[in-house]
């Protein structure tokens, strides 16, 4: 992502999406159609980021909260069953909502919550 001329990697913040093959870690379940669903989100769009109390993680990740038009990126994941929610204090604005996509998204079976044990 272009921030401020820079290419930078943003870390959506109070999620966590299954991991896909890398370097140092193995595919878990749903994990490539996490990152396709996200891509697919996206790609080539003009988002804005909303940041918390901490503006970089210990590994110099930018965090950030993305919305795409008024929706909620990271809210919009988790509602649709790719990822889970992963607080870490302070960076907590939201988690109440993404609780509650979490709730619904385990009850209708979406995404992992349908698919992976």
């Amino acid at each position: 992502m272009d921030l401020d001329g820079s290419d930078v990697t943003i870390r959506l913040i109070g999620i966590d999406t299954p991991e896909v093959d890398g370097p140092f870690t193995e595919s878990e379940c749903f994990g490539k159609a996490a990152s396709h669903y996200a891509h697919e989100l996206l790609e080539g769009r003009e988002v804005q980021l909303e940041f918390d109390v901490e503006r970089v993680d210990p590994f110099d990740r930018t965090l950030a909260y993305v919305w795409l038009g008024g929706d909620l990126v990271n809210e919009r994941i988790v509602a649709e069953g790719f990822a889970t929610v992963s607080t870490f204090p302070p960076n907590v604005r939201y988690v109440d909502r993404f609780l509650a996509a979490e709730r619904l998204a385990r009850e209708r079976s979406l995404g992992l919550w349908g698919r992976c044990p």
